[in-house]
Formats: C-alpha cells, sequence, structure tokens
C-alpha cells in the first residue's frame, strides 16, 4: 500500500501556531500531527510513504519519506494538491490517502487496510458525540453524508439541512485500489478545466467534490464504519479533544 499525506495547506485558522510551521507540524501531545501518522505506518510496517508539501514545506523533514510539493498551494485547494504526485497513480499499488491535519488509531488504520473495494472512504458513525464536544451547534460545521439501498455512498459534502442528512461523517481518509487507480487519475485529468465544481474552479475542488463525481459517474464509494478513534485539527481548541483517539 502506497500512502500519499496531504500536507500542503496553511492552517490560517490555528495562527499563531502556524505562524512558523505547516498545518501537519502543529503538535498534539508534543508531537506533530504527520508524525503521529508516521509512527503509525511503521508500527504497521507500511513503508511507501509520499508527502505532498506546500507552505513551509522545508519544516517537513523525516526520515524514509518522500516528498511532493504544490507550488501553488496558497492558491489551489486539495485535489490539485492530490495529483501534484500523479506520477504515483501508476497502479502499482493500492492508494491511501490521508488528510495531513487528522490522527487517526490503530483500529482506523486496520479497517481501512482490511477494506477491498474500489474507493473505501472512512465514515465515523460516532461522529456526533464528537462535534458535540467541539462546538455548540454541529449542523453548522458537519456535512452530508447519505448511503443508498445497495450501502454505498450516495451523498457527501454538502450542507445538511437536518441530523436526518447525516449517517456518518467523512474524515478525510480514502483508500483507492490498485486496479482503478489510473481510472481514478485519468477521470480527473480529464475533467473540463474551464467548470465549476460546487461552485469552485478545477484548481480549487473539494475533495468531498470530487468523491461525488466518482460516485455518480465512474464507480461506488464504499463508506468504511468507524467509531470515533480519530480527531482533526483546524483551530487550536481541537488540540483539547485527544481523548477521542481512544
Amino acid at each position: 500500500m502506497r500512502v500519499i499525506i496531504l500536507a500542503a495547506g496553511q492552517g490560517t485558522r490555528l495562527r499563531p501556531l502556524t505562524d512558523s510551521k505547516p498545518k501537519c507540524m502543529v503538535e498534539l501531545n508534543n508531537k506533530p500531527l504527520i508524525k503521529h501518522q508516521l509512527d503509525l505506518f511503521a508500527k504497521f510496517n507500511v513503508m511507501d510513504i509520499n508527502v505532498i508539501g506546500g507552505y513551509l514545506e522545508e519544516k517537513i523533514d523525516f526520515g524514509g519519506i518522500r516528498k511532493f510539493y504544490n507550488p501553488l498551494f496558497d492558491s489551489t485547494n486539495m485535489v490539485s494538491t492530490l495529483f501534484c504526485a500523479s506520477e504515483l497513480f501508476d497502479g502499482k499499488e493500492d492508494i491511501l490517502i490521508s488528510y495531513g491535519d487528522i490522527v487517526y488509531n490503530d483500529d482506523v488504520l486496520i479497517k481501512i487496510q482490511q477494506s477491498n473495494d474500489k474507493v473505501n472512504v472512512v465514515v465515523d458513525k460516532n461522529w456526533r458525540a464528537y462535534w458535540e464536544a467541539r462546538m455548540d451547534d454541529p449542523l453548522r460545521d458537519v456535512e452530508t453524508l447519505k448511503i443508498d439501498e445497495n450501502g454505498s455512498i450516495k451523498e457527501l459534502g454538502k450542507k445538511p439541512n437536518s441530523y436526518e442528512d447525516i449517517e456518518g461523517q467523512y474524515i478525510g481518509l480514502i483508500k483507492i485500489r490498485s486496479d482503478v487507480v489510473k481510472q481514478v487519475k485519468d477521470y480527473y485529468e480529464n475533467l473540463d478545466k474551464r467548470d465549476l465544481y460546487d461552485g469552485k474552479d478545477y484548481e480549487n475542488m473539494y475533495m468531498t467534490s470530487f468523491l461525488q463525481m466518482i460516485a455518480d459517474n465512474i464507480m461506488p464509494l464504499t463508506p468504511v464504519y468507524i467509531n470515533s478513534g480519530w480527531i482533526e485539527v483546524d483551530e487550536p481548541t481541537d488540540l483539547n479533544f485527544g481523548r477521542f483517539l481512544q
């Protein structure tokens, strides 16, 4: 399995913690967020680790990783960052795509490793307890996630009208099986670069928009269910919720 960690972001909401370091290098329990991931991969003998940096990428300095760079990190979004490493989409290995601002435990990694459908998307069924701990009104922050009659994800990434629109929460962890990796890359590269995608241009397309288009047009998205065991760090207060890693 080949890992791609998306770590180009500036983390503006984390300032001043990100004034002199990229978002993925902010520390949780005295360890950079990305180092939590690297240590977990090492524990499970996952050795093909690729990191795509951008903002202050030189501060991401660990042995045993291959680095890529998004020179347009300040004017593009996550899908553009991902395909800065398009050469990795050669179909030789499954690809695990991980956001650089999340931390997750052994059980989460085991579950995504064991799921062998075409596109596997980690979904937290216990999301509400986590969001209610973080904020007074979870509906203002979370996104829709709906499952169809076949058990596949039929919608994600939209603004919910009610809690009924949320059957789980996408956490920023995806695995694409090796035999469809090239198909996913080709689909992205052949999209109309002049079009808008959920109101964003091609270079600023959201990952959830891209996943939705995969589900609508080329292949199912399989949910990989977890119950907590992860956190995301968007704001300084998020560093207080390490208990949800248990």
